[in-house]
């Protein structure tokens, strides 16, 4: 990728207050001239630069034209200025550019050294490709959304180009020029505290490794948990529901045995009544047939039933030795033969009355036919 040159920003305006004036003008627009970043996520890629140039005022944001390896060109944000240092006791700026490109935050930022004309990239470089390219830093590498930063980066890259700077100054007096670091020449270095870098960069690699893998456990866990919370809710919304339709039945049927109370009340007073007032032939009186053949089908079933219990009652005391086998004989075929003709008249009885019922029936059809 080849970032193009970008201006400096005005000199009226620096740190954080031009990075606020700046990024809220940048990230407003709207139609053919917007930066090409998503909506939901403008919010924190300014958080991000603002909190940049607050904790390095020697990085600026800015807006240039960025050409990507397959020829694209796109107007992005970028952080412009210098990374401070510290290595062998004194303080050194190194040159960079942190281009955002188009999924940023969701994916890392891309960091290119610029060294100047008397600078050169230091060959073999464990962080830093002959283009200039930051490719191996460790916080790059487990970038995770959306708590990885570049406030953070930063600090890594300082910590990490101060145990071992990626630029040095070319010494024109010389041929072959040694190389020189950018502010002064490197002093001979000790093996042991060669060794020593070597292994707090090789600490601070699996450091930033394990963190990565741990932040991707505790937000799977997370995620489950939230899984979890969401299905808990589900099921409370679910038995609140039922709480209610219990409550609202249980007040249902306390009505409906209020009902049922003042009903039986009413038939109680009603037969406390009656009962008062006499005699057998009042509680005969208290039912009536509707019709004729209503009042003679009330009568065979009656006499029906009273043979069927008599009968019944014959069957007991022959058990019991009460009556004689010929007697009791005579008496069932008797009964029998009773209960027999009150069955077929009604059978009758009730054949008139159906009878009667589609005559009754047709004599309205031509009402309803009206």
């Amino acid at each position: 990728m080849a970032p193009s040159p970008s201006p400096p920003p005005p000199a009226a305006a620096s740190g954080a207050q031009y990075a606020h004036q700046f990024l809220n003008t940048a990230l407003s627009q709207r139609g053919p001239s917007a930066l090409p970043y998503a909506e939901d996520v403008k919010w924190l890629i300014r958080n991000h630069l603002v909190a940049l140039a607050e904790s390095f005022p020697s990085l600026h944001p800015k807006a240039a034209l960025f050409t990507h390896n397959d020829g694209r060109a796109a107007h992005l944000l970028q952080a412009d200025g210098t990374i401070p240092i510290h290595h062998a006791g004194a303080s050194y700026n190194l040159p960079a550019v942190i281009w955002l490109p188009e999924p940023y935050p969701r994916s890392p930022p891309l960091v290119f050294l610029s060294p100047t004309r008397d600078m050169v990239i230091k060959p073999n470089h464990q962080l830093v490709d002959r283009s200039g390219l930051v490719a191996n830093a460790p916080y790059l590498r487990s970038w995770v959304f959306p708590s990885s930063n570049l406030v953070d980066l930063v600090r890594s890259l300082s910590h990490l180009f101060g145990l071992d700077p990626p630029l040095f100054t070319r010494n024109a007096a010389a041929a072959p020029p040694p190389p020189r670091l950018a502010a002064r020449p490197p002093p001979i270095e000790d093996p042991a505290e060669v060794f020593k870098r070597n292994a707090v960069a090789k600490l601070v690699d699996i450091a930033y490794a394990d963190a990565a893998a741990l932040r991707t456990a505790r937000e799977a866990e997370v995620d489950a948990l939230f899984a979890i919370q969401a299905e808990l809710r589900h099921r409370g919304d679910l038995v609140a529901d039922g709480v209610r339709r219990m409550g609202e039945e249980k007040e249902a049927l306390e009505r409906r045995l209020q009902d049922v109370m003042m009903a039986t009340d009413v038939i109680e007073s009603w037969v406390l009544e009656n009962s008062r007032r006499g005699d057998a032939q009042a509680s005969n009186d208290a039912i009536q047939p509707a019709d004729v053949l209503s009042k003679q089908m009330i009568d065979c079933t009656a006499a029906d039933l009273a043979l069927e219990d008599t009968i019944y009652a014959l069957d007991k005391a022959i058990q019991e030795g009460s009556v004689p086998f010929d007697g009791y004989l005579r008496s069932v075929r008797a009964l029998a033969r009773d209960q027999f003709f009150q069955r077929a008249l009604s059978a009758k009885v009730h054949s008139a009355q159906q009878q009667a019922k589609v005559a009754s029936m047709a004599s309205r059809a031509p009402q309803y036919a009206s």
